[in-house]
């Protein structure tokens, strides 16, 4: 094989490959569909059968959704760790950061406010 073949073969499934080679991006299209129809599936599997432990179930859940996450980023977002990619990336770094604080910080609040407030059932003095 030359080089340049050697290039094209190596790189991220949501990576520009330079060129217009409409039957590589359908292909990356349908891989990223089918593993996203998977990982909901999994989802509703997870959920409807026995197989995991219940106190489990959320955290299967949570590690599947970070899961599809990621093929939704990749596959269909086209979001790489390539040298062109260093914007998004930071975006989508800092997108998480706010939205990890806004949910935090609510949490917080709303763990203070139920320690706070005076029970419904006392009396009024």
């Amino acid at each position: 094989m030359s080089d340049q073949s050697d290039l094209d073969n190596d790189r991220a499934p949501g990576e520009d490959s330079g060129g217009v080679d409409i039957r590589g991006k359908m292909v990356t299209y349908i891989v990223g569909f089918l593993l996203a129809a998977v990982l909901s599936i999994a989802s509703f599997a997870v959920v409807h059968s026995g197989v995991i432990y219940g106190p489990g179930i959320p955290v299967a859940l949570i590690a599947l959704a970070i899961a599809q996450m990621g093929v939704h980023l990749v596959f269909f977002l086209h979001v790489t760790s390539g040298p062109d990619n260093t914007n998004n990336v930071l975006a989508l770094a800092f997108g998480v950061l706010i939205v990890g604080l806004v949910l935090i910080g609510s949490i917080w609040i709303m763990g203070h406010l139920d320690h706070n407030l005076m029970p419904a059932s006392m009396p009024a003095m």
